[in-house]
């Protein structure tokens, strides 16, 4: 069962560098329409807030950049989300290589916290 699961988290981790791999430009961040004056809906303009190395940014983004910037922010959250999978799927990985007999994910470590909490 062991290396049987480990086989399909390679495979897994295989395919999500390979979809990391074709992934374009992106750029981090959220993407929100603002108004000069919010009561009447007016002057309405687009910026990219974000925060890169521990710093808050925002940037005006001119209309006719719009829709390629919402396509990055896009990119950059399925790249967050491929990240995140990849790291879930390498702890189950290293876990069933250091203890073949523990349990999927974790789940007996999980008992044992919650026994000890108690």
């Amino acid at each position: 069962m062991t290396t049987k699961r480990q086989a399909q988290i390679e495979k897994q981790i295989q395919k999500i560098k390979e979809e990391l791999d074709r992934l374009g430009p992106m750029r981090p961040g959220s993407l929100t329409r603002q108004y000069k004056r919010p009561k009447e809906k007016e002057g309405a303009y687009y910026q990219l807030s974000y925060t890169h190395k521990m710093r808050s940014r925002t940037e005006y983004v001119r209309p006719q950049f719009v829709e390629d910037i919402r396509g990055q922010v896009g990119v950059y959250r399925r790249f967050k989300k491929l990240v995140e999978k990849w790291v879930e799927l390498a702890i189950e990985h290293s876990q069933l290589t250091m203890n073949p007999t523990r349990a999927k994910k974790g789940q007996r470590t999980n008992e044992k916290a919650k026994s000890r909490a108690k």
